[in-house]
């Protein structure tokens, strides 16, 4: 099949050839070339762009299929998927955001392909390369700091040095758990950072699957005082609902 697409649909012909590598286990650059009728310097950015999301691995002469064992079920999740498109809704063009690090703020990016004049700033190597993959070009903006290899970003006083240099519009946020009474929890014992993100942002935006609501873990992140609003799944239970909503944090509970 022969795909006829101009520049404004590198997003679709990215997604059709992440179909095919799904669905044969490989593809080649001359063929996909042949079959989107564009040159093979393009289809070669195209498959470093879905390698570097962490979509595709690549080979010489094209790409195969991620193995089996690495492919997360979190990032197909049903459940971040929609939350994520529930957060994408709220941002509006020319929006100053922060992305935290974390598998499901990191499943927003893809919807972030039509928005316009967008400066993100992240802690985590992984966001910043999906952001990198939108057509779009979003400014992008890093914290710096020490690595810390549990979370996977940069903490630490440089970041939070330069997170206190910014103003920001929204925080985006995920969370280990949630206290129903006091706020979003975390095993992570280096919880500056949060707090920070939290302080240069107008607005505070936790995204979380319903099954972490609940978790009564030790490490308090940020308190309701600080989280303006919760984006959960549909599987939340109506007195739950009704316990986060009366501690003044906005609920979006985004169907499945």
């Amino acid at each position: 099949m022969i795909y006829l697409m101009t520049k404004r649909n590198t997003q679709q012909r990215r997604h059709l050839i992440l179909t095919q590598v799904n669905e044969l286990g490989e593809v080649a650059v001359d063929i996909l070339a042949e079959q989107f009728q564009t040159s093979e310097v393009t289809i070669r950015k195209d498959l470093t762009a879905l390698e570097k999301s962490g979509l595709l691995l690549r080979r010489y002469g094209g790409a195969i299929a991620l193995p089996q064992e690495i492919v997360s079920d979190d990032i197909d999740s049903k459940r971040k998927v929609a939350i994520a498109k529930a957060a994408a809704a709220l941002i509006k063009d020319h929006n100053r955001i922060i992305i935290d690090s974390g598998r499901t703020t990191a499943a927003m990016i893809p919807e972030l392909g039509n928005k316009r004049g967008l400066v993100v700033m992240t802690n985590a190597i992984k966001v910043a390369n999906r952001l990198l993959a939108l057509e779009n070009e979003p400014t992008l903006l890093m914290t710096g700091g020490t690595w810390d290899p549990h979370s996977e970003s940069f903490q630490g006083q440089v970041a939070e040095s330069v997170l206190r240099s910014y103003d920001f519009d929204q925080l985006f946020i995920g969370a280990d758990g949630i206290d129903v009474e006091r706020g979003t929890t975390t095993f992570n014992e280096l919880v500056g950072l949060s707090q920070v993100m939290a302080g240069a942002a107008r607005e505070v935006i936790v995204l979380v699957e319903s099954e972490k609501i609940g978790r009564k873990i030790p490490n308090l992140e940020l308190p309701w005082q600080q989280v303006t609003t919760l984006i959960t799944d549909s599987n939340l239970a109506l007195d739950t609902r009704q316990a986060i909503q009366a501690c003044g944090v906005q609920l979006i509970c985004a169907e499945l």
